[in-house]
This record gives structure tokens, C-alpha cells and sequence, in this order.
């Protein structure tokens, strides 16, 4: 790949970077609600731990298989339509989860809400990646995922808040109402803005790059296979977290939804630098390292005490969350031709949605059937062996 100049930091928010922060901040605004409201609607529906894993498999799953053919669409028709549709659509199934009268339409307006939302990230990478110069595509990147970041970090607190005097219904209602405005908003200012983009901006230009080598699909997928699988039990895990706290140390539950944030928090500085270290550094090592991190993370769940000790495990868990999926979404548009590149990231986010979706059920049952330990300690054993597994693979494509 042939790079020109290091582009400023100045240089790369003159550009289109901070409309899409707000936009992935606002596409997010419903969809962080379920996990830390998690106890509430469990109680008001009273689910047992398998169902409730359903209330988050519901989303993931569907929004995981949405994102192949929206990445498709993506790389035919236009980014645009999908982004507002990701946002002012997926508010609008948020409304229907707020005043959802039972389980089944619960599980409805969740099912809704992925189809509607999985054309967002594969069209909105792929415009980043285009607007910046490649060795700057890490760092920029790592800005976007601040925007979703924040509102999973704001999402639990204010979850906490309003739902311990008005209810769960209504964070999903008020924050739908200000995404179906924010996204509005958005569609209309991209629609002026975009077409100026189609000539390379002063400081972000990119020079033309040569073709990905032979045989870097069978990498690129390797990857995809190793990051998306961490990422898919980490978010699993996330999802009981609040039940965790809850039902094993007695935390209550204002307290369980607002620990989330720590989580989340970490994503407003790790993606960006995790994005600028794998720019000058490389990708695949930092990968590697943040999934052998996370597995760490998991086990210590088991181990560490209440109070700091929990604290440490979730932050040091966002931060593996965060520099895994940024470098990963980096390492694949470098190495995907460029008519391609919306729809291997469709199947990256695929992986990922798809995997937690599928896996949260699953995790549900195994803390049903045996405890948390030993479900914390069997995910953790399971992040190891992807890892060995990928990594070997990775090694042996390099000789």
C-alpha cells in the first residue's frame, strides 16, 4: 500500500468524522437500553435466566444477519438511506419497546430494531476509511467507535436514573424521541455535505492503493474468525453482568445498570488510541493480546472481590473490547479491495452480532443449569482455545 503524508488530527476532523461520532452516537441510544435494564424487565415479565438472554439474542442475532446485505446494499446503492434508516428506524422500534405490553412484543420490537439497524456499520466504516489517508484509518476509526461508546456509557446511567423513578418504559421512549430528531437532522446535513466529499479534502487525501496481496482472504477471514469470536463472548458476558452483580453480591439494581458504564466509558479513549497504536504498530499483535486480555478479565470475575476489584475487571474488559474491535475493523479494510470492502465489513459485524446473539442464549442456560463460575470460567477457557487456534493459522499463512 502506497501511503502519502500523516494526516493532522485538525486535518481529520475537518472533514465528515465528527457528523458520523454523532451518528453512531445516536444509533446507539436504544440499542445500549436492554442489557442494564435487564433486571427490571426480567422482574416485570418475570423471566427466568434463559429468556431473559432471549431479550438480547432477539437484537443481536437479527441485527447480526442484517448486517450481509446491508453491507451489500452498501457498496451498491449508497450509504446514505441506510444510515438514516439505521438511526430514525431503530428509534422508532425503540418506542415500540418502551410501550410494549408484554414479552412477546418485547421480543417484536427487538426483532424489528436489527433488521432496521444492521446497514449502519458496514456503510459508515467504509465512508470513514475513504475519507482519510490509510495510515491514519486506525485512529479515525477509533474516533467513530467514541460516538457508539458514548452511548453505551451514557445509556446505563441514565437507565439507572430514569428507571428507578419512572420506570424501564421510559429511557427506551425518551431516548427514541431524541434519536428520531437526531437522525433527521443527520440525513439532512449529510445530504449537503456528502457530494462535496467525492474529491479527496486538503490533509486527507489518499493516495492510490495497490491491490491486497494473493492469498489474503484466507487471512482476512482467519481474523475475522478470532476477533469476531472474542467480541462475541465478551458482549455476551456484558449482558449478565447487572444480573451477576445483582444476584450475586445483592447490588442493587440502579447500581448493577450503572456499572456498565465502566465498560462503556472505556471506549471514549481506548478506541482511538487503540486505533493510533495499531497504525503504527501493526494490527494482528494488538488483536492477539486483547483477546488474551479479555479471557483474563473473564475468569477473574470469578475471583476478584466486590467493589474495586469488580471495577478493575470491567474496565480493563472495555478496554480489550474496544482496541479488539477498532483494530480489527482497520486490519480488514487494508486488506479488502475497495468495491468489496462494505460487504466483508457486513460479514465482520455479522460475526460479531450474530456470535453474541447466539451466545448470550447459551450462556443464559449454562448459568441456569451450573452457576456463574462455571460459565465465566468455560467462555474463558473457549476465548483461549479461538485464539491458539487463529493465531497458529495466521502463523502458518505467513510461511
Amino acid at each position: 500500500m502506497v501511503i502519502t503524508k500523516r494526516t493532522s488530527l485538525r486535518a481529520l476532523f475537518s472533514g465528515l468524522l465528527p457528523l458520523f461520532v454523532l451518528a453512531h452516537l445516536s444509533h446507539h441510544l436504544v440499542t445500549a437500553l436492554p442489557g442494564p435494564l435487564l433486571p427490571y424487565i426480567r422482574d416485570e415479565f418475570a423471566l427466568d435466566y434463559t429468556r431473559a438472554g432471549f431479550i438480547m439474542s432477539a437484537f443481536g442475532v437479527v441485527y447480526g444477519i442484517c448486517q450481509l446485505p446491508g453491507g451489500w446494499l452498501a457498496d451498491r446503492f449508497g450509504p446514505r438511506i441506510l444510515l438514516t434508516v439505521g438511526i430514525v428506524g431503530v428509534s422508532i422500534t425503540g418506542l415500540l419497546v418502551g410501550m410494549s405490553p408484554n414479552y412477546l412484543v418485547l421480543l417484536a420490537g427487538l426483532v424489528l430494531m436489527g433488521i432496521l439497524g444492521g446497514g449502519y456499520h458496514p456503510a459508515a466504516t467504509t465512508m470513514i476509511s475513504a475519507a482519510v489517508a490509510p495510515e491514519s484509518r486506525g485512529q479515525a476509526l477509533g474516533y467513530h467507535m467514541v460516538g457508539g461508546s458514548t452511548s453505551y456509557f451514557l445509556a446505563p446511567l441514565i437507565a439507572a436514573g430514569v428507571a428507578g423513578a419512572w420506570g424501564w418504559r421510559s429511557p427506551f421512549i425518551v431516548l427514541a424521541i431524541l434519536g428520531i430528531g437526531f437522525g433527521i437532522f443527520l440525513h439532512v446535513v449529510l445530504k449537503k455535505r456528502v457530494p462535496l466529499q467525492k474529491a479527496a479534502t486538503p490533509g486527507t487525501s489518499v493516495s492510490t492503493e495497490a491491490p491486497p496481496a494473493p492469498g489474503n482472504l484466507r487471512r482476512v477471514i482467519t481474523l475475522i474468525a478470532m476477533s469476531s469470536f472474542t467480541q462475541a463472548m465478551v458482549i455476551a458476558i456484558i449482558s449478565f453482568i447487572p444480573l451477576f452483580l445483582v444476584d450475586t453480591y445483592n447490588t442493587s439494581k440502579e447500581t448493577a445498570a450503572a456499572s456498565i458504564s465502566l465498560i462503556y466509558f472505556m471506549g471514549l479513549w481506548a478506541a482511538p488510541f487503540g486505533g493510533y497504536l495499531s497504525d503504527r504498530f501493526g494490527r494482528i499483535t494488538i488483536i492477539i493480546a486483547m483477546g488474551v486480555m479479555a479471557s483474563i478479565m473473564v475468569y477473574l470475575l470469578n475471583v476478584v472481590p466486590y467493589g474495586f476489584g469488580i471495577g478493575a475487571v470491567l474496565v480493563f474488559t472495555g478496554i480489550a473490547l474496544y482496541f479488539n474491535t477498532t483494530v480489527a475493523q482497520a486490519y480488514i479494510v487494508d486488506e479488502t479491495p475497495i468495491k468489496r470492502r462494505s460487504t466483508m465489513l457486513g460479514f465482520y459485524f455479522f460475526a460479531n452480532m450474530e456470535g453474541a446473539g447466539i451466545l448470550t442464549p447459551v450462556l443464559g442456560y449454562l448459568i441456569d443449569h451450573f452457576s456463574f463460575y462455571t460459565s465465566f470460567a468455560f467462555s474463558s477457557a473457549a476465548i483461549v482455545a479461538v485464539l491458539i487456534v487463529c493465531s497458529t493459522l495466521l502463523w502458518l499463512g505467513r510461511r
